[in-house]
């Protein structure tokens, strides 16, 4: 339909992990990244037909807070006592008020580990707030002449993808000599390579 009409605005929402790998989150990551280069593919196809497409990049709060959290059984390579690394799954059993490990059945025994559910524990206060500030967001954009391919939502989402930025930029230029001494080894590849055809013919 849009592109019969040559006008519309596609708007995707995603969320900062399309640019911030998180530790423990590592499917979560793979899925944000491969829907975002999906949308930039899209983008550059629907271009022509004056279709534009944004990823909308919401906190990782918004996703989690607004959904149900699922909790698989924790790998004890992964504990909190064993890997130093920050992993969300504390922060996320803080968040709903739950602990599966800690879960007692009737008997004050230790429950059977398995995949368990809840969702957040939010007022309704706190739940309109998160789910403002992505409508803000939206409309902020929607149907704008020139709108971005991502706009990031909230103060922490931002300076985290510009540290981010800023990181790889940074990485960029230490090994720049590196990077673009491939182009030279082609070059001298394919300078030896017709001095041998010269000399054959």
């Amino acid at each position: 339909m849009m592109r019969a009409k040559r006008n519309g605005h596609v708007l995707v929402l995603t969320g900062v992990g399309g640019h911030i790998a998180t530790p423990g989150m590592a499917l979560h990551s793979a899925a944000q990244w491969a829907l975002e280069g999906f949308c930039d593919s899209v983008a550059y196809e629907v271009a022509p037909f004056n279709v534009k497409v944004t990823i909308v990049q919401p906190n990782m709060e918004v996703g989690v807070l607004s959904n149900k959290v699922v909790f698989a059984p924790q790998l004890p390579q992964y504990d909190s006592g064993q890997n130093p690394a920050p992993g969300p799954r504390d922060i996320l059993c803080n968040v709903v008020g739950y602990h599966p490990e800690e879960e007692l059945d009737e008997s004050g025994e230790r429950m059977e580990e398995g995949i368990v559910s809840r969702f957040p524990e939010l007022s309704t206060e706190s739940a309109d707030r998160l789910v403002l500030e992505t409508v803000h967001a939206l409309t902020a954009i929607g149907g704008h002449e020139n709108p971005p391919a991502r706009h990031i939502v909230g103060n922490e989402g931002v300076q985290n993808v510009k540290d981010k930025l800023k990181t790889v930029s940074e990485e960029l230029e230490d090994f720049i000599e590196a990077s673009l001494s491939a182009d030279g080894a082609y070059e001298r590849t394919e300078a030896s390579r017709g001095e041998s055809v010269e000399k054959a013919t």
